[in-house]
């Protein structure tokens, strides 16, 4: 039987392993000559008070982009369970990630971001649920997560433009509402984030 969300402890994270995996990451990246444009920063707030970054999701280097683009917090995103095999899953958990079962409404992954935003982490997620670009259907999770957590959200566009891999960052979202007005609200948001300029 799960644990209650107030048992349950957040995934802690190992800066040295954080910071090791992001820019190994991203060096396939940089050694193709491509290039982070970050637009919208004075948007983050600083480290320290709860938050969820949620972005568009195009590759699977999104994570790592988003990661590179916000010195200071620690992302801890919430990522697809079939990455947690052996090894690969150890060193995902060491950089404060934590699995989410896509097939099922995953109790566990969900008491867990809460603990995360209880301790006044960074969760990441793609509301989405798969790779859309931001144009797919979103799932409720965001907009839960956000209300329950008390917790504002960072809407984040992605898209790749040649060697540009452009991160856009909008205005802070407030959580208010019901679960299907701000989830609508905040996959606008991350949309609009990810169309041409």
């Amino acid at each position: 039987m799960p644990k209650p969300a107030d048992e349950l402890q957040a995934p802690t994270v190992n800066p040295l392993v954080y910071q090791f995996v992001v820019l190994g990451m991203n060096l396939p990246r940089v050694l193709r000559g491509q290039y982070i444009h970050t637009l919208g920063r004075e948007h983050i707030p600083p480290p320290g008070s709860k938050l969820i970054v949620a972005g568009a999701h195009v590759s699977s280097l999104d994570p790592f982009l988003i990661a590179k683009v916000m010195p200071g917090h620690y992302v801890q995103f919430m990522s697809k369970k079939e990455l947690f095999g052996p090894v690969m899953g150890d060193i995902i958990r060491a950089g404060g990630s934590f699995p989410v079962d896509r097939s099922i409404t995953d109790l566990v992954a969900i008491r867990t971001a809460l603990r995360i935003l209880k301790e006044d982490g960074t969760l990441g997620l793609f509301p989405e649920g798969t790779r859309g670009g931001g144009n797919g259907q979103m799932q409720g999770g965001v907009g839960l997560l956000a209300l329950r957590g008390k917790a504002p959200v960072l809407p984040v566009g992605l898209r790749q433009e040649g060697k540009r891999w452009l991160v856009r960052f909008g205005p802070l979202i407030e959580p208010k509402g019901g679960i299907k007005d701000l989830t609508a609200q905040i996959g606008a948001e991350i949309s609009r984030l990810s169309g041409p300029i």
